[in-house]
């Protein structure tokens, strides 16, 4: 039995990966298809191997596209660690973030608790994770490395302090600077000289980095000096200083900013700016990279008091009809009379007040259900050479589903809409007021405060309501880069999105009374289908209605589809809310009549619909205007009129309100007009009279109110907020195809015909064919190089099948499929080491 002499040496411990790609290729594959997914901009194209994703993890978009979407302390970390040197330790980041335990915090940064440090050093795990899951981040856990692109991305700089504030280092700042001047410092500072500007930058640093050294230099200076450096602490960290650069010495300084800079606290930038070192700016912090750390998410704490959910649930549902209702009345309407579009696109001025002023609300309201309708595919441009909007074919469509399966609709539409009505009637970059329907409401940040908004009112107790004040301190912490642009009407985009979202939530019936609806809650987790949950809310449709003698039927609740476009065609809509009152005048039922209904077909109508008997004063009303209706008829000469009754022709001559129709008498029944027939029709019936249009055989035109549809239209694609997220198909095969793409990059190989310095082997043309009948012949797998018909070159192992008539039939193993390869696009083979 051997027994060891003396104590045994310990391990050394296993060295971490040199590069990204390393760490990358230890990953599991469910760790890679987690990262493609978090950054679906990687798979355009899909990575030929490991190195060509790092590649592309490296590169400042990709790399800023997923600094965006960290939360608030995510982010803190990874500015901790560029302020930082690469290779440091957890243990660093967090005493940046928190500040040294025994150091007292500067008076403006917000003082941690002992509570407040153990989260910053639970949360901290997290943020690490999270930035190595998604490559922001490798190296072993004693030594973190930023990805070069994020380093560069987050680093303090003179020009670009970031969002910690702070500058340069002193080494960075000192760049350039003479060895005489370094010297000058040293001494001013009263340190010893060194040999070499090196050591005296190394020294400097050491001094700045080192707090009771530090703390001694700074107590002589002058007051004024002090109060300059608070000034800069906290960022800015430049300032401006005339003849930055001249050299001051510590016998030559007249003034504060002179006994700084002769003393290397302050450091030229440029002739005319000076700037603060890193170092000598976290000292005056106390340690801290920031001014507040915020380990946890501020959770919302909304001042007003739950309210009853069954409450929120009946406002919501009867706000949900009525929003379905007026999406109807809206397309009804632009059905009859279709706006014309403006020549750059969108809706006239003009015509957004007469909907308004028809919908009997204001401007924005209209532009929010134009919208709607426009996002839900419910309303387009016809594509005629005088464009107008109508409904679309989806629009009848529609009408056939039950209001519930509406509203699930409309809500799933403006839920993922990137179109923005409350921009409607803003200013544009050239001052110019945006068209409602326009092409510049489109905003790509929408959706997603849409629906980080209605997800925060799902985690609130249900019933509870929220204003936008109490729910953007969490949207701001979950996606601090993710404000957007500034508004028009001043903050950022995302502040008013979160405004406009609550606004247009409690339009839709999305919320009700601020509070967040059952059926929208299964609308937001998907966990049940929205119009279940909602019909039993909605008021059920009648089939009747109530005649009064007074010419009006009453509807007392919403009506069936059916019967309120038919009710709507023989009477005026004279008021809305609980009860809809409608009101026969001789106008409507002329209406009627003109788009082919009888007078007997009216008076069954409306005895088959209504609870009480018609009154007299409406069925007179009915025959009378019936009786009159068509006795006049109106044709295209200009125009023409004419009447079996030749003295109602000569009374219309007579009368002065036809002077501008210029008419004159060709037949005793028969006037011609120097007018359109449209026009003439219009004067007439102004005049008293029901005449009707006929046809070129003399037959009478029956026009339909809602016969103008558009072309089949599909409703806009949202704007793409970046690459679409992709899908497990879609990854398991992007990993696969990576992992056999490196594969064969890194493959050991005999590659005796390979010249040093290249990728891809070389071989000549006979050896290359030999090789691959041999590889056949003998089963072997072999590596070879490969341009494709687009002249890309690549690495790929095969197991060749069959070589004859120029081509290679093989199994890839990069795309995991057997394929056939031209003979003359392989550059060479190479065997595999066993």
């Amino acid at each position: 039995m051997t027994t060891p002499q003396g104590p045994q040496r310990q391990a050394k411990p296993a060295a971490g990966p040199r590069t990204l790609a390393e760490e990358l290729r230890a990953r599991p594959d469910d760790d890679l298809a987690a990262l493609l997914r978090s950054r679906p901009d990687l798979l355009n194209p899909v990575p030929g191997d490991l190195t060509q994703l790092t590649a592309r993890l490296s590169s400042r978009a990709s790399a800023l596209r997923a600094l965006e979407r960290l939360d608030r302390f995510t982010l803190q970390v990874a500015e901790a660690l560029a302020a930082l040197p690469d290779g440091s330790a957890p243990a660093a980041v967090r005493t940046l973030l928190a500040g040294p335990a025994k150091v007292k915090p500067h008076p403006d940064a917000t003082a941690l608790s002992a509570a407040d440090r153990a989260a910053v050093a639970a949360a901290l795990p997290r943020a690490l994770a999270t930035l190595r899951d998604r490559a922001l981040l490798w190296g072993p856990d004693n030594g973190l490395r930023l990805v070069i692109a994020v380093r560069e991305a987050l680093v303090p700089t003179a020009a670009n302090p970031g969002r910690t504030g702070l500058g340069p280092t002193f080494a960075e700042a000192s760049t350039g600077m003479s060895p005489a001047r370094l010297q000058q410092l040293l001494a001013s500072a009263g340190q010893p000289p060194t040999p070499d500007p090196v050591t005296a930058v190394a020294a400097f640093t050491a001094l700045l980095t080192d707090r009771a050294r530090c703390e001694r230099l700074l107590a002589t200076a002058p007051e004024a000096a002090l109060r300059l450096l608070e000034r800069l602490v906290w960022g800015p960290p430049t300032g401006t200083v005339p003849d930055a650069t001249r050299p001051v010495t510590a016998e030559d300084a007249q003034s504060p900013v002179e006994w700084l800079l002769a003393r290397g606290l302050l450091l030229p930038t440029s002739p005319g700016s000076v700037v603060l070192p890193r170092e000598l700016a976290l000292h005056l912090r106390g340690g801290r990279s920031h001014r507040t750390v915020e380990p946890l998410q501020p959770e919302p704490a909304p001042a007003a008091a739950p309210r009853e959910p069954r409450t929120v649930d009946g406002a919501a549902a009867g706000q949900a009809h009525t929003a379905v209702r007026t999406v109807e009345e809206l397309l009804d309407l632009w059905g009859l009379t279709p706006p014309p579009t403006l020549r750059a696109g969108g809706l006239g001025v003009r015509d957004l007040k007469r909907t308004a002023q028809a919908l009997e609300s204001t401007e924005p309201v209209a532009a929010f259900w134009l919208e709607l309708a426009y996002t839900a595919g419910l309303l387009a441009p016809d594509g005629e050479v005088d464009e107008h909007w109508a409904p679309t074919p989806g629009y009848d469509e529609w009408l056939r589903m039950d209001t519930a399966a509406r509203w699930t609709v409309l809500a799933r539409a403006w839920l993922a809409a990137t179109r923005v009505p409350a921009l409607a009637g803003t200013p544009d970059g050239k001052g110019r007021a945006r068209a409602a329907l326009g092409p510049e409401l489109d905003r790509t940040l929408a959706p997603s405060v849409r629906r980080a908004t209605l997800a925060l009112l799902a985690e609130l107790p249900p019933g509870s309501p929220a204003t936008a004040g109490e729910l953007l301190p969490t949207l701001r912490w979950q996606r601090p880069l993710r404000g957007g642009p500034a508004s028009p009407d001043g903050g950022d985009l995302r502040d008013r999105l979160t405004e406009w979202t609550l606004a247009e939530a409690e339009l839709l019936g999305v919320t009700g009374r601020g509070a967040l609806a059952a059926h929208a809650r299964a609308l937001i987790t998907a966990e049940a289908d929205p119009a279940t949950v909602l019909a039993p809310l909605l008021p059920k449709p009648l089939d009747h209605v109530i005649l009064q003698p007074d010419l009006t039927a009453i509807a007392p609740g919403p009506l069936l589809t059916p019967l309120a476009q038919a009710l709507a065609l023989c009477a005026d809509i004279e008021s809305k809310g609980g009860a809809t009152v409608y009101r026969f005048t001789p106008g409507s039922v002329r209406r009627a009549l003109d788009a082919g209904r009888t007078a007997a077909d009216l008076r069954a109508f409306l005895e088959q619909h209504s609870r009480t008997p018609v009154p007299q004063p409406l069925a007179y009303l009915i025959d009378d205007v019936a009786r009159r209706h068509g006795l006049l008829r109106v044709g295209a000469a200009s125009s023409y009129l004419r009447c079996d009754d030749p003295a109602l022709l000569n009374e219309i001559l007579a009368d002065r309100r036809s002077a501008d129709l210029r008419l004159r008498l060709l037949a005793p029944t028969v006037l011609a007009a120097q007018a359109a027939p449209d026009v003439l029709l219009a004067t007439l019936r102004a005049m008293g009279y029901a005449p009707a249009a006929e046809s070129a055989e003399g037959d009478v035109l029956i026009t339909r109110p809602d016969s103008h549809r558009t072309p089949p239209r599909a409703a806009p694609v949202p704007v793409p907020d970046g690459p679409p997220a992709p899908d497990d198909t879609l990854l398991a095969a992007a990993v696969k195809a990576i992992r056999a793409g490196d594969r064969a990059a890194t493959a050991a190989r005999r590659e005796p015909n390979v010249p040093a310095g290249r990728q891809l082997p070389r071989t000549a043309a006979a050896e290359t064919l030999a090789a691959l009948q041999t590889a056949v012949l003998l089963g072997e797998r072999m590596w070879i190089g490969y341009l494709n018909a687009e002249g890309l070159a690549s690495q790929r192992i095969i197991d060749p099948v069959k070589v004859e008539g120029g081509y290679v039939t093989a199994f890839d193993h990069h795309d995991g499929e057997l394929r056939t390869f031209a003979l003359h696009r392989i550059t060479g083979v190479a065997e595999l080491d066993e």
